[in-house]
């Protein structure tokens, strides 16, 4: 038996997913939602969500507050929702979408075809007929090949976000976003951290934000090694069992746990999901590509993790609300130029759109403007000893293309840059803007008032 015809039917319910459901509804379309594991997917309960809470906590106990593991943890279990129980509870995320009206289906969605989803679940199999297809399958954590490490075991982003018990050491092997997170929080709560960056610290921000984050973590105990790599994982070698890891320099570093922070991947999911049967052909890659109609093929739209922009929970409410909107008709293309980045660690690092290398290779005549925060008022008051704010600005257009703040209120203050960076808003119109003191917020303005000033 066949249901529907449903105007979308929605493969996979993290980020991306729901909000694509959640504003179809809002415009009165027809929605299937389907996802054979938490509705809600990684952020409430295994990424964002339990991270940030475990980052408050270590800050307030690296502050002086009250705040050990066990309640750390118990805080975290309430956030994820998984007191008293091993696993969470997405129950909240599918009464929200039956309270929108969508139809909610747990099992292994498949694409059949053109307009056809075929949904397992145990030993029961519907067919949904679908006017469009969205598919949200999100990522899991890359397991790199590294010799020896299947058989030490390691963690991915579940089982550090969400461990009731404190191990005695961890390396972290990666050094983005999450890894610099993860990094930070268990070194604060006394665990023996170690991080392996085969480049920079967040190689892809800005160089000072880079630079700040590895100091921030090397202050917070971190050991920080950069420019390597690991290449081999002895299990249970080193002192009272921990496993060794050896290092591309030579050096090597042992812990109790391995925590992989390498990258993710959509690849398991993209192979699965049946795109030979709309004639879309698949070969391993780790994301689809898509351009900013977010279009696999006719009527069979693709978001979240599975295009590989910033893995963001805040991208993927775009990217799924965008996608809605290109299925509905209307005159919209998703734009990427502008799209937040934030780390969030103590202190923050935050950016928006193009660091001055990336624009002078698009040909753009741009130069930099920056401020070192610690000689600002808002630096002076909280005693900060690390911090800058930077903008990038194109010349010839008069108008700001990137900007990257490290230091307290990065990630707040960083949205008045989005919005220029979206609106390609003049440079003067920024200068006249006012904002409060003493803020980061004013710093970024003093840096938009200043290169007004060398562009007159």
């Amino acid at each position: 038996m066949t249901e529907g015809p449903f105007d979308f039917v929605i493969i996979g319910a993290g980020a991306s997913g729901e909000a694509a459901a959640h504003y179809a509804r809002a415009r009165g379309a027809s929605v299937a939602i389907v996802d054979r594991d938490l509705f809600g997917g990684s952020c409430p309960f295994w990424a964002c969500m339990p991270s940030k809470t475990l980052l408050h906590a270590a800050e307030m106990r690296a502050h002086g507050g009250d705040y050990p593991w066990p309640k750390a943890s118990d805080r975290r279990d309430y956030m994820i929702v998984r007191e008293h129980r091993d696993y969470p509870d997405d129950g909240g995320h599918v009464r929200s979408l039956e309270r929108a009206g969508a139809s909610v289906i747990r099992g292994t969605a498949k694409l059949a075809g053109r307009a056809r989803v075929v949904v397992t679940h145990e030993t029961t199999t519907h067919e949904l007929a679908a006017k469009n297809v969205i598919v949200a399958v999100g990522s899991v954590g890359k397991v790199p090949p590294i010799e020896g490490l299947a058989q030490a075991g390691y963690w991915t982003n579940v089982e550090a976000t969400s461990t009731r018990t404190l191990p005695r050491s961890i390396v972290v092997l990666g050094a983005g976003p999450s890894g610099v997170e993860i990094a930070q929080y268990f070194a604060r709560f006394e665990v023996r951290t170690t991080i392996v960056a085969p480049h920079e610290v967040n190689p892809t921000d800005h160089p000072r934000n880079s630079r700040m984050l590895a100091e921030t973590l090397r202050r917070s105990g971190v050991d920080v090694r950069t420019g390597v790599r690991a290449q081999r994982v002895r299990p249970k070698a080193g002192p009272g069992g921990e496993h060794a890891v050896e290092l591309s320099d030579g050096s090597s570093v042992t812990a109790e746990v391995i925590q992989l922070s390498v990258g993710r991947t959509s690849a398991p999911a993209l192979k699965e999901i049946g795109l030979e049967t709309i004639g879309v052909a698949y070969e391993g890659a780790d994301t689809l590509t898509v351009g900013d109609d977010l279009r696999v093929t006719e009527n069979v739209y693709a978001i979240g993790d599975a295009i590989g922009h910033e893995l963001s929970t805040h991208l993927g409410h775009y990217e799924g609300e965008m996608a809605v909107r290109i299925a509905l008709g209307d005159d919209v293309r998703a734009d990427f130029s502008a799209i937040p980045r934030v780390v969030y660690t103590d202190p923050e690092a935050a950016a928006v759109g193009l660091r001055l290398d990336e624009a002078l290779k698009r040909g753009i005549d741009a130069f930099e403007e920056t401020i070192d925060l610690t000689r600002t008022s808002k630096g002076y008051i909280v005693e900060a000893d690390l911090g800058h704010v930077t903008i990038v600005v194109d010349r010839a257009n008069k108008i700001v293309v990137g900007a990257f703040i490290g230091g307290v209120g990065a990630g707040e203050a960083i949205h008045q840059a989005v919005l220029a960076v979206k609106l390609r808003t003049p440079i003067d119109t920024l200068a006249q803007t006012v904002n409060a003191f003493p803020t980061t917020a004013r710093e970024l303005g003093g840096r938009f008032a200043s290169a007004a000033l060398k562009l007159r």
